[in-house]
């Protein structure tokens, strides 16, 4: 399973882990993902999405039609 957000497209990123002794070891921050399903009122379903919390409060904010929208512009979807 992908640790991808399906509408933001956000992934994991790397960094380093930094010790007391300022020695630095290679680590991954992954996304905050939750799978949860939406219903989508134009299609009169349920959908299952992999969706970071911002992308969460993005849908909270302009809807989930509106956020998919968005994403297909943007060429995340």
């Amino acid at each position: 399973m992908a640790r991808i957000c399906d509408l933001t497209g956000k992934r994991a990123i790397t960094g380093h882990s930094i010790s007391f002794s300022n020695k630095k070891n290679k680590r991954k921050f992954n996304p905050n993902l939750h799978k949860k399903k939406f219903y989508v009122p134009e299609l009169g379903e349920w959908i299952s999405l992999k969706v970071s919390t911002s992308a969460l409060r993005t849908i909270d904010k302009i809807g989930i039609s509106a956020a998919i929208e968005k994403a297909i512009k943007k060429g995340k979807i």
